[in-house]
């Protein structure tokens, strides 16, 4: 999953520069500014699913270790 944050982190930057480039060159309001515009909104909202299925992962991760450590000292008891 880091990799793939890092990557999307990336493309967002290059899409960012791009779009502002194309701003420059073409006007806020030109096709490839709002087609460059829709992809790095794409782009962010990709980053934050994966920053989401992360969070969402970790927490399980917390539940079921916790749930070991009470099972082991029922064991344990």
């Amino acid at each position: 999953m880091r990799n793939k944050r890092i990557q999307l982190l990336t493309e967002i930057q290059h899409k960012r520069v791009k779009m502002i480039e194309t701003a420059r060159k073409n006007g806020m309001a030109s096709q490839d500014t709002i087609r460059c515009s829709q992809e790095l909104d794409q782009l962010i909202f990709e980053y934050q699913c994966v920053i989401k299925r992360e969070k969402e992962q970790k927490k399980r991760m917390r539940v079921s270790f916790r749930q070991v450590i009470l099972s082991w000292k029922k064991a344990v008891v």
